[in-house]
Parts: C-alpha cells; sequence; structure tokens
C-alpha cells in the first residue's frame, strides 16, 4: 500500500528522477536557465516547508495546475501522510542537484527543473527526495510532482 502511495506522489518526477532523461531549450540562454533554476528551487524550498510542517492541504493549494488536477484537494493529505508518515520528521535535506528540463515523459511540453534532495527523515536514514516545479500558467514556478525513494 505504501508503494502506492509513493506511486501515486510520483506524477511528472517519474521518468526524470529515474531515467534522468533531459530535454533543454537549445535557444535559451544558460542564464535564463539559471534563473528558472533558482526561482524553482525556491518554489521547491516553500512547499517542502509546507510538507513538513504536516500542511497538506495548502500543499495542494500552491502545487501546479498540472498537479491539481491530476489529484483530487480531498485525498491528498491522506495519500501524503500514508507516504511520509512512516518516515518521521526530516532530520536534513541536502540539496543534490537542479535539471531545467521542457519534456519529461507522460508530460505536456513546459518548463520543469527537475530538483533531487539527500534526505535524511527520522525513520529512513538514506532517500532521496525529487521534487519537480513547473513554470505554471500564470508565469508562476508550481510544484507538479513528488517522489521519495
Amino acid at each position: 500500500m505504501r508503494t502506492l502511495s509513493l506511486l501515486a506522489l510520483f506524477l511528472v518526477a517519474s521518468a526524470a528522477g529515474c531515467e534522468r532523461a533531459r530535454t533543454t531549450k537549445s535557444d535559451q540562454a544558460p542564464s535564463k536557465n539559471a534563473s528558472a533554476r533558482k526561482q524553482a528551487r525556491q518554489a521547491a524550498t516553500a512547499w517542502l516547508a509546507l510538507v513538513d510542517e504536516g500542511d497538506y492541504a495548502e500543499s495542494w493549494d500552491n502545487a501546479a495546475g498540472y498537479f491539481r488536477a491530476a489529484v483530487k484537494r480531498d485525498a491528498w493529505p491522506g495519500m501524503l501522510s500514508a507516504a511520509r508518515g512512516p518516515l518521521g520528521k526530516v532530520v536534513s535535506r541536502e540539496f543534490k542537484s537542479a535539471d531545467y528540463m521542457t519534456s519529461l515523459p507522460g508530460a505536456p511540453d513546459g518548463e520543469y527543473v527537475v530538483i533531487q534532495y539527500a534526505t535524511v527523515f527520522e525513520g529512513k536514514r538514506s532517500s532521496v527526495e525529487t521534487i519537480t516545479p513547473m513554470l505554471d500558467e500564470d508565469g508562476k514556478w508550481r510544484v507538479s510532482g513528488y517522489y521519495i525513494k
């Protein structure tokens, strides 16, 4: 059941986190990609703070439209609680990488940043959190996928 819950959380991050497939815009300046990665990391940090505090409903409210269309608001707290609850609180989270992409398998083309953290939870000493913010329709970076491995 826990694996099923984690798979439900996987959403957009799935292929990117496992296969690390990258498709970047060749016509975009590296500084634009750096700016996108910075903004996406800020969005991810704010969103993870909500999740870490147990504000699961608010994390849904602050997620990308793509995410909200894929997961019902009333189902999200239960899904996230089932996945995060057994792990306990975050002890430490160390940034590993942020990869700018314009295409992810199974997701519409757009602007994404696949971010990975090495995370230690009270109940799981070694894990990787993959969080995928996307540039939403209103021009703001919001989380579209989250996965813990």
